[in-house]
């Protein structure tokens, strides 16, 4: 298990909040991939849980995401 520290996590998404939404949004895009698609990733990408390798591709600055704001519903 690997561990990130939240400035570790905070350092590219501003906060450690932010970073965790971010990876946990990328770790459900990751595994509404199919399984027989081929993606180019290492052998210990692939071995990975795919949270791990959300927070491990963040951390590293290779995820790269732009936050939308929400319009308010008008009442």
């Amino acid at each position: 298990m690997e561990i990130f520290t939240p400035s570790e996590a905070a350092r590219h998404a501003g906060t450690k909040y932010r970073s965790i939404l971010v990876a946990a949004k990328f770790a459900r895009l990751l595994n509404e991939i199919p399984k027989d698609r081929v993606i180019q990733w290492d052998e210990d990408e692939r071995a990975q849980k795919l949270t791990t390798l959300a927070m491990q591709k963040l951390v590293d600055g290779e995820l790269n995401f732009r936050e939308l704001r929400r319009r308010r519903a008008e009442v």
